[in-house]
């Protein structure tokens, strides 16, 4: 009991009637009925209580006293005569004795109602979180998050995991984003970086001889804001094993996290262990996307071959002279386009032309490439959209698709990657928007296996590393040599690597390591770095492997989003208790600030004048 209250605003019942009581708490409003009766509403962090003024006196001192200024109500409690079912403490008031300001509210009118802050311009609710944090709606994501933690925190225990932590101010890495940097007053011209993971660290814990370890690791990466993703920091259950498999990771998530969504989620269903397993390239024919959400029905059929001379422009297998034409030179007539059709049928479609226009503008968006559709009627026609094209070749089109009467058909078509995204995000789009195929009120998993080791940069046109190159190489060092004596493909070695998705989005990568320093160098010899280079990038991890490294093998499922998936929002702001906005600005610190010169000086640093991006 503090001794400022006896009891908090969502505690009292009607078995404290009678009861001398002391609050505290903020003054959420006042209502005037006249001039000897009033009504309070008291809130603290535990819920509201009616306190109700019911002399002049009383009255007068209450509407002195602004919206939202802290006082101490002293009182009686006292059974209310028409009770609030929809309040906890709805049976009861109390009637005052005293009133005490604490720390008064200095402003007449506040930046938004604080009971509907989430209406509010999201800028006002940045500059002022905490007046934010205050809605009762707001908050329970905050204590969502707190309990989550722990559970994770317990689970992770009991399984025998050892919480460490790791630095924070580390070196600079290669490791896939933008580090943030920190200047060595001591070390001039010389700085820290503040950890994207703690990915050398915790294999490194495992070179030293700790078998399981796990934290809520905080990690900084500079990087665009996304629904799903904060700008500038972000805390993952960061965890990693000693002499395991992928099968043993696999155990560990499988039976950690399905308990944690089933208790603390929106929905109460959450797949069973085993998760379903998907090959990469196989998610990636058959849902677009290597993130599929299996709450939905919809899948993806290539129908490449069906389509690609319907007389359809953008599904023409060869640059017709029409094509040609219209390149301005960067086509010749004849040449393979190298276009692949992707289609997805959504069954029993019933909605409006003007429902699939808006969906499919939807799409669009979202891809950046062009989608396409035509429709089967009650008739068994194909009918709308580029059905002229696809009607004289009806009877293989059906075949392909299955189709039947009350089906939408949309599809996509480009290069491969470009057709399978757009197709992904029909999957998506379509299924959310279109009744009876998506099972929404439900917490789906399944793992993307064997990912691809190397791929063709896009801006190098070289081998590069897919995903992690501290991944081992299915089957290890012999098929790097078969790769490097010309006997396979590099871009058919896959990874022993994988990828936790939830509800279409994506909760965290894994992977068995490379612990092996042959290996390592062998792996990164076929992306045109030596072992001098390994060396110089990974010191650490290079010289702790050569004395003897277990094989080892983790994964790091983000908190944020696990926390914004049980809270069923969209934003992952909403579930941090001060986030940055999409520009990874702290509006209501003021950072990124200004330093005085006097501390660049220290730092070695001097500044030099450039556009500001807006």
């Amino acid at each position: 009991m503090m001794q400022s209250r006896t009891h908090n605003c969502g505690e009292l019942r009607i078995e404290n009637v009678g009861e001398s009581v002391t609050l505290v708490g903020w003054l959420e409003n006042m209502r005037e009925v006249g001039s000897g009766l009033g009504f309070v509403v008291l809130r603290d962090f535990y819920g509201t209580t009616q306190i109700v003024l019911e002399t002049e006196e009383m009255v007068k001192t209450a509407k002195a006293i602004t919206k939202e200024s802290t006082i101490q109500v002293k009182g009686i409690v006292r059974e209310r005569s028409s009770k609030n079912p929809k309040q906890a403490t709805g049976d009861i008031e109390v009637v005052p004795e005293s009133i005490t300001v604490l720390g008064r509210c200095r402003y007449n009118e506040l930046p938004f109602e604080i009971n509907h802050s989430r209406e509010a311009d999201e800028t006002a609710r940045l500059k002022y979180r905490y007046l934010d944090l205050r809605n009762p709606e707001v908050k329970k994501n905050i204590i969502l998050r707190c309990n989550v933690i722990a559970a994770l925190r317990q689970a992770m225990t009991e399984h025998g995991f050892m919480e460490i932590t790791t630095p924070i101010l580390t070196a600079s890495s290669p490791e896939g984003a933008r580090d943030y940097l920190v200047p060595a007053r001591k070390h001039p011209g010389k700085f820290y970086a503040l950890p994207q993971a703690p990915q050398q660290f915790k294999q490194l814990l495992m070179t030293a001889g700790f078998d399981r370890y796990f934290q809520i690791a905080p990690c900084f990466r500079d990087e665009d804001a996304r629904g799903d993703r904060s700008p500038g920091e972000f805390y993952q259950l960061d965890m990693e094993m000693a002499f395991a498999t992928q099968e043993d990771v696999f155990a560990v998530c499988e039976d950690v996290l399905p308990p944690v969504f089933e208790k603390f989620g929106t929905y109460d269903i959450a797949s069973k262990a085993p998760f379903t397993r998907i090959p990469y390239l196989e998610a990636m024919e058959k849902y677009g996307s290597d993130k599929p959400d299996l709450r939905i029905d919809l899948t993806v059929t290539d129908v490449t071959e069906t389509l690609k001379d319907c007389g359809f422009g953008p599904f023409a297998a060869t640059v017709t002279k029409e094509m040609a034409e219209n390149s301005e030179g960067a086509l010749k007539e004849g040449d393979a386009t190298n276009v692949r059709i992707k289609a997805v049928v959504i069954s029993d479609f019933k909605e409006s032309r003007k429902f699939i226009d808006k969906t499919i503008s939807d799409v669009e968006v979202q891809s950046g490439n062009k989608a396409f559709w035509f429709r089967m009627d009650e008739n068994g026609e194909l009918v709308g959209g580029i059905s002229k094209f696809v009607a004289p070749i009806k009877e293989a089109v059906v075949s392909a698709l299955s189709l039947k009467a009350g089906d939408l058909v949309v599809i996509s078509s480009g290069k491969l990657s470009a057709a399978q995204k757009t197709a992904g995000v029909i999957v998506k789009t379509f299924g959310a928007a279109v009744p009876g195929h998506m099972d929404k009120e439900r917490y789906e998993f399944c793992w993307i296996v064997d990912f691809p080791m190397y791929e063709i940069g896009e801006e190098s046109g070289e081998l590069e590393f897919c995903h992690n190159p501290f991944s081992m190489p299915s089957g290890g060092l012999e098929t790097l040599l078969k790769a490097e004596r010309g006997e396979i493909d590099p871009l058919s070695i896959t990874a022993d690597q994988y990828d936790l998705v939830v509800n279409g989005i994506e909760l965290s990568s894994g992977a068995v390591r490379n612990h092996d320093p042959e290996i390592m160098i062998k792996a990164f010899e076929m992306v045109r770095l030596g072992e001098e280079d390994v060396k110089a990038k990974f010191p650490a991890m290079y010289n702790a492997f050569c004395y003897g490294a277990p094989p080892h093998a983790g994964i790091a499922p983000g908190v944020d989003r696990m926390v914004m998936l049980l809270a069923g929002e969209d934003s992952i702001r909403e579930i941090i208790p001060f986030p940055m906005n999409k520009n990874a600005q702290d509006i209501m610190m003021g950072a990124p600030g200004y330093v005085t010169d006097k501390q660049l000086e220290e730092l070695h640093i001097r500044t030099v004048d450039v556009e500001p991006v807006e």
